[in-house]
């Protein structure tokens, strides 16, 4: 198994999500175009009824003939439930009907999907019950690094629950950590509010002494952030390869031009952020930037026909111009990041 060759596979069918969403109206619409896709490019043939198993019977209870969309078949047994919905249905209502099919088959893990979004559950918390928790969650079309690793576990060629198992639990509490601490991080609850208080002031955590501290806290931990990645930023100049400047003038006007150009840090921040996005796309020694009285352009190899993105600033606002994506207003470098995708996309088609 070629793990490039997958994820290029999934990525391929997030931008198929991408494109034709707002085309899907339908369940059967979007098992066809997004769900059957995403499965097949995990390695399972998807037209081998005895692989890829379309309408599995379930059975519930005291109901019989209750069916899951598919059922995939390892060792001739079920392994893993797909129950899905049409990609403009939202999850959260259907966690109990993919809950009640797990607990009547021998699968160690249920999927719950609308062809964009993918819940994994499995059964850590009480043996053959599907935990209400999943211990893998993702956006087809805005997959990170970290969770492609997991993904490509349950690739045909790669399937052993023993090694998914393992690390679930690890990944189930880290997620859940990761929403405590997002959740908080903006709006902290009055028990962690709490928690903070008595650790940092002397006094009685008294309601007032909480409304006091918490915009202190809140501001805290945004500085403590900011603190955090412009710490990594530096990091990342210090390592900077050499850079040079783009002059776009007459040759007997260069001196005087490049004496003009100053290469300012919000500049260079831009650059160093662009190059964070792309570490996992390119190698760092691809990534250059150059500088002119216009705008300050980062691009690869050197090559002003490769650029990517063009930073610019006026005495009225500050834009990034993406190629083939458009131009967008920003207030800080770091927002750079929020245009992870589209960056991305530019630097692959120059691979």
């Amino acid at each position: 198994m070629e793990i490039d060759k997958v994820k290029d596979g999934i990525k391929a069918v997030g931008k198929r999500v991408t494109d034709l969403a707002a085309n899907i109206t339908n369940e059967e619409q979007t098992k066809n175009a997004f769900i059957m896709p995403f499965f097949q490019a995990l390695g399972y043939d998807i037209f081998n009824p005895l692989e890829f198993v379309p309408e599995f019977t379930a059975d519930v209870g005291i109901k019989k003939g209750e069916k899951v969309d598919y059922a995939i078949i390892i060792d001739d047994q079920p392994q893993i439930l797909i129950e899905c919905k049409s990609i403009n249905e939202k999850l959260t209502k259907h966690d109990s009907q993919l809950f009640r099919y797990f607990g009547t088959t021998s699968s160690k893990f249920g999927i719950l999907t609308n062809g964009r979004e993918y819940r994994f559950f499995t059964d850590l918390d009480e043996p053959n019950k599907m935990d209400s928790t999943p211990f893998l969650s993702f956006d087809v079309t805005d997959i990170r690094d970290n969770q492609f690793v997991e993904i490509v576990k349950f690739h045909k060629g790669n399937f052993d629950i023993d090694n998914i198992v393992s690390s679930a639990s690890e990944l189930k509490y880290l997620g859940i950590l990761k929403g405590f601490l997002s959740e908080n991080i903006k709006e902290p609850s009055d028990a962690f509010l709490k928690y903070l208080v008595s650790e940092i002031y002397e006094g009685r955590a008294t309601q007032a002494a909480l409304a006091t501290f918490k915009p202190i806290i809140v501001k805290g931990f945004s500085q403590f952030i900011t603190d955090m990645v412009n710490e990594k930023l530096s990091a990342a100049l210090n390592t900077s390869v050499e850079t040079k400047q783009e002059i776009v003038v007459e040759p007997e006007e260069t001196t005087t031009r490049e004496s003009a150009i100053v290469t300012t840090p919000e500049e260079l921040e831009a650059y160093t952020v662009v190059k964070m996005i792309l570490k996992d796309i390119v190698t760092p020694d691809r990534v250059y930037y150059r500088d002119n009285k216009s705008y300050f352009n980062v691009l690869l190899d050197d090559n002003i026909k490769k650029w990517i993105l063009r930073y610019r600033v006026n005495s009225a606002k500050t834009t990034i111009e993406i190629r083939n994506a458009g131009i967008f207003e920003i207030t800080s470098p770091l927002e750079i990041s929020n245009y992870y995708k589209e960056i991305v996309e530019v630097a692959q088609n120059f691979k």
